[in-house]
């Protein structure tokens, strides 16, 4: 292995192990990380401590030759960037060579969400066998509550208070926080947890094995009462916390409790039900009032906020 070798596999470990212990990062994550850094120092074929502004914005035309995603692209340079500004902190570099490199601007799209009359139809069902007794407690938790599907699954009963209302939640960067749960949630876990056996594991959704259920388990599940409620298996655990989160702001306004519940670190990663929210008030507008489309002739972009007729 050359010098240049080296140092790179000694400073990209050393950034990797600042984002586990200091700031929690995945198992995920730093997977990801370790991979779009290799294949830049392998591209760049030098010290990582000798890149320049230029070289990061030839590896970046590089990957757009490459044909990568938008957001492919702009995950490799998040990693570059933060990788050096770590660098930078510790006095390796004199500068963050991708502190000025810009990705390919990409539209974001707007996750799907069901509207109320959806969500209600989708957890109208007849709970009679314990397997339907634990659908009907995940759907009513993933929309009641907004968790993740990693937080839904590894859930323990020492959790819950069903009395207060009230789920405890360790998120991503190991962040603890407790969500408030709604009547119809609390009804539909503490049916479920009265078909677990006392002496049994402290899962409140328990898996194979002693473990706790496995996050397929749940996507087949929720996929299965789609098809049969709503007549589409479409549905997925991050739709149901889109939907609560959309619903949530409708009704509220609140966008830092919003943020709270959600357990977003940043405000900015919340901020995308702003334009949910838009779109669910622009249709009530259009359908309601009487100068909203009809006779102008034109149609608009709600999107956009622009006009997507000509003039003629």
């Amino acid at each position: 292995m050359t010098e240049a070798a080296d140092s790179n596999t000694h400073w990209i470990t050393a950034y990797l192990l600042h984002l586990d212990q200091q700031r929690n990062y995945s198992d995920r994550t730093l997977n990801a990380y370790r991979r779009d850094l290799n294949r830049f120092v392998a591209w760049l074929d030098s010290e990582a401590c000798a890149a320049t502004a230029q070289d990061v914005s030839r590896y970046v035309a590089q990957m757009k030759r490459q044909g990568l995603a938008h957001s492919s692209i702009q995950r490799n340079l998040s990693a570059i960037r933060s990788f050096y500004g770590f660098l930078l902190k510790q006095g390796a570099v004199g500068a963050n060579p991708a502190a000025v490199s810009r990705g390919p601007k990409h539209k974001r799209r707007l996750p799907k969400v069901l509207d109320t009359d959806q969500a209600a139809q989708l957890l109208n069902f007849d709970a009679g066998s314990p397997q339907t007794l634990r659908d009907k407690a995940l759907l009513e938790l993933f929309y009641g509550s907004g968790l993740r599907l990693s937080e839904v699954a590894g859930l323990r009963r020492s959790d819950l208070d069903l009395n207060q209302g009230m789920v405890k939640v360790l998120g991503k960067g190991s962040k603890e926080r407790v969500v408030p749960l709604g009547r119809l949630c609390v009804e539909a876990i503490d049916q479920w947890v009265k078909t677990l056996s006392a002496d049994r594991t402290d899962w409140l959704f328990p898996g194979r094995h002693g473990n706790s259920i496995s996050p397929r388990t749940v996507q087949n599940r929720l996929k299965s009462v789609a098809a049969q409620q709503l007549g589409d298996d479409s549905l997925h655990p991050h739709m149901l916390r889109h939907t609560y989160a959309t619903h949530m702001l409708e009704s509220s306004g609140d966008l830092r409790g919003i943020q709270e519940l959600l357990g977003h670190s940043d405000i900015a990663t919340t901020q995308i039900y702003t334009h949910l929210d838009f779109q669910h008030l622009a249709r009530v507008y259009d359908k309601a009032h009487p100068r909203a489309l009809a006779g102008n002739g034109k149609d608009i972009d709600r999107e956009s906020g622009v006009s997507n007729t000509e003039t003629p």
